[in-house]
């Protein structure tokens, strides 16, 4: 496929941001490197953003649509500068860096969906999760801004799926316990209804 370069020589790029609904982000590591990132990749011709994330999930992690909701996505384009050697400008058209639209996503799916070995050559070997910020000081160097930004965007789409999911768990744990009352109530009723009638026949006598 055609890699999207604008006319500043930026890369059209997608970076995913998964976490586990608990806060915690998957960071993989580069494969035979030191290196740790989020999983990303081009914007083929063709695509939009959305479309190459998914397709981008499933050949760097191993998901579908299917094990993650979106949570969330950058407002604009986020712009990070190649380093000289890591330039392409002997392209017809020259490659200075990337331009990213990034993607939050909770994985719904157990943890061990997780995959890196779905192509013939994976690009990472290693995953793990780490904490929200972690990544901002850990990723090389010429990207820490790109991830501050896309972080801080993005937050409010993590904060705003937990508290749902707070809220969740909390109606979930009081329907439990109305349940359990209602089910022990019942026979208390019984049991109280049975010794009022003894008493009044027994007063009877």
């Amino acid at each position: 496929m055609t890699d999207l370069i604008d006319p500043e020589g930026y890369r059209a790029n997608v970076g995913i941001i998964l976490t586990n609904g608990s806060g915690k982000l998957l960071w993989a590591r580069r494969k035979g490197k030191r290196g740790w990132q989020f999983p990303q990749g081009g914007i083929d011709k063709g695509e939009d953003a959305e479309q190459a994330m998914f397709r981008e999930l499933q050949e760097e992690v191993g998901l579908s649509a299917e094990d993650v909701k979106i949570l969330g996505r950058t407002r604009d384009w986020l712009h990070y500068k190649l380093p000289k050697r890591f330039q392409r400008l002997n392209n017809i058209i020259p490659v200075i860096g990337q331009k990213q639209q990034w993607f939050l996503l909770r994985l719904l799916s157990p943890e061990d969906s997780v995959k890196l070995d779905n192509m013939k050559h994976p690009e990472f070997d290693q995953w793990r999760w780490v904490n929200y910020w972690y990544p901002v000081s850990n990723v090389i160097y010429f990207k820490q801004k790109v991830y501050r930004k896309a972080l801080q965007q993005l937050y409010v789409h993590l904060k705003e799926d937990e508290d749902k999911n707070k809220a969740s768990k909390t109606s979930i744990k009081e329907r439990i316990s109305s349940n359990m009352k209602d089910k022990f109530k019942k026979p208390i009723d019984t049991i109280r209804s049975k010794i009022h009638s003894e008493k009044s026949s027994s007063d009877d006598l």
